[in-house]
């Protein structure tokens, strides 16, 4: 029998672990779903709050943030494009990549969950800013690229000059950071069960698996 399950998926566009752990966990869908079905919604965190539109030189800013050397953030660089290449998402990282500020990134997610078009903008923005390289904060880009996941350009236009969902996208960061969300990606699943970071998809199978294993026990 399938167990219908609910994940909350906290996270960014412009972290490339989010990416790699939302391939994975989808790959693990993949693999159980004769047991499981899953209603993915995916929650906003904002790694950079304060940055401004117009981003900043990668290497710089986890210079400045972390400490992080060229030689580190060299090898960083090569293990988390490896390990998206993995699980079949392309990331083209170097040290001319710049990372921006993604509110506006996540007002048009909160929307296209309305539409029903959220899963599909969520990878879209994820293609946008780590395979092609774009500014995922500016508007033209970002109604652009939600017309690549079906939905209305002229609506997103709309939605981003508006500042429609921004009291929303702001309580939402809110309630999972008072939840102990404090990094990303953090998979709730059925609002009980936390698995942190960009596991590899094994790791989310066998999390699955156990769930529904555990789901389907009579109380005692």
């Amino acid at each position: 029998m399938t167990r219908q399950i609910r994940i909350d998926f906290i996270s960014d566009v412009v972290c490339p672990w989010c990416a790699v752990g939302l391939h994975g966990l989808e790959e693990a869908l993949r693999r159980t779903a004769d047991i499981v079905q899953a209603d993915i919604h995916f929650q906003p965190f904002e790694l950079n709050p304060g940055m401004q539109p117009e981003g900043e030189n990668i290497d710089e800013h986890l210079a400045g943030k972390y400490g992080s050397t060229r030689e580190q953030m060299a090898v960083n660089r090569e293990r988390i494009t490896e390990r998206a290449a993995g699980v079949g998402f392309t990331i083209r990282y170097s040290a001319d990549s710049r990372i921006y500020n993604t509110f506006d990134a996540h007002r048009l997610l909160h929307w296209a969950e309305t539409t029903g078009h959220q899963r599909e903008l969520k990878h879209a923005l994820l293609k946008a800013n780590f395979t092609d390289g774009e500014n995922v904060a500016d508007h033209t880009v970002l109604a652009r690229v939600a017309a690549t996941a079906g939905l209305d350009a002229q609506a997103a236009r709309e939605v981003l000059a508006s500042g429609r969902y921004a009291d929303e996208v702001r309580a939402a960061e809110q309630l999972w950071l008072s939840r102990g969300i404090n990094s990303v990606p953090g998979i709730v699943i059925e609002e009980k069960w936390l698995i942190s970071g960009g596991q590899p998809p094994e790791a989310f199978e066998q999390a699955l698996r156990q769930i529904a294993a555990d789901s389907g026990k009579e109380p005692t």
